[in-house]
């Protein structure tokens, strides 16, 4: 049963180039990944206060490898420290991230293409947007507690990753679950949505500790460039991008394979019923 749906996923994208479309959100990507993170961070210290915001990232950024903690700690004071003009001009490549989803979405739905559709993921991604700072307080919080028993070691720290990949986990779900059911043009069903988009999340937790573990690695970045550690670092974090947004349409389509399959057997048993 398994292979046999995995091989339905595998048609799904026959004749469709999976690589370019991931490759094509992570454009969009990078470009709106940073004005995401501020707006959530700037609306969920409007929620809860810069300070307490602070507090709460405190043990998270001590837990991060120090090349991450440094990159993490810039961003989340710049977040905390823009001003409300800011915060409204990053709502413009912030809504790029809709626009990119809603364009590869649809292009692998079949679905034809034109001005309308970006302008459609750029609003329909506004909801997710404001569930950014929820989700970010939600995740900060409950993440202090395993970050502060990772710095153990042993099986203290073995049980504190398993616990921050349930959480992230936990958090990512309702993302993935929203992304495939409103900014996708097909919409399948809430149920299907629910347990594929969650399975999805559940992989894409386990890639972000990955990206985690990653940073902690002592690679020379920059050593295919020259030297240029700032475009290593880039590059890299580009690739992990891509490679989230690859599982991201893995999800879709299995998402819509699955909705398809519901449908037609709830046809089937239509028919089968005596009139």
């Amino acid at each position: 049963m398994v292979v046999r749906f995995g091989r339905l996923v595998g048609r799904f994208f026959r004749g469709r180039d999976l690589n370019l479309h991931a490759a094509a959100i992570t454009f969009y990507g990078g470009i709106a990944v940073v004005p995401v993170a501020l707006l959530a961070l700037r609306l969920a210290a409007a929620l809860a206060g810069a300070g307490r915001v602070r507090h709460l990232a405190a043990p998270v950024l001590a837990a991060m490898p120090t090349r991450m903690a440094a990159g993490a700690g810039v961003l989340l004071d710049a977040g905390l420290a823009m001003s409300w003009w800011l915060t409204l001009i990053a709502l413009i490549p912030a809504t790029l991230y809709g626009e990119g989803l809603r364009r590869a979405l649809a292009s692998l739905s079949g679905e034809p293409g034109g001005a309308t559709v970006g302008w459609r993921g750029r609003i329909l991604v506004l909801p997710l947007i404001a569930c950014g700072p929820v989700l970010v307080l939600a995740l900060l919080a409950a993440l202090g507690a395993p970050a502060r028993h990772l710095r153990a070691g042993g099986w203290t720290a073995v049980w504190a990753v398993v616990v921050s990949f349930l959480i992230v986990w936990l958090v990512l779900s309702p993302v993935f679950i929203l992304v495939y059911r409103l900014i996708s043009p097909l919409r399948p069903g809430w149920a299907v949505t629910a347990a594929v988009g969650s399975f999805t999340a559940a992989n894409v937790s386990g890639f972000a500790h990955g990206f985690v573990l990653f940073w902690s690695l002592p690679l020379d970045l920059g050593a295919p460039f020259g030297g240029l550690d700032a475009v290593g670092a880039t590059v890299a974090v580009g690739l992990w991008l891509y490679l989230f947004h690859l599982l991201t349409l893995i999800g879709y389509a299995a998402t819509v394979q699955a909705n398809r399959m519901l449908l037609l057997r709830s046809a089937a048993r239509s028919t089968m019923l005596p009139n």
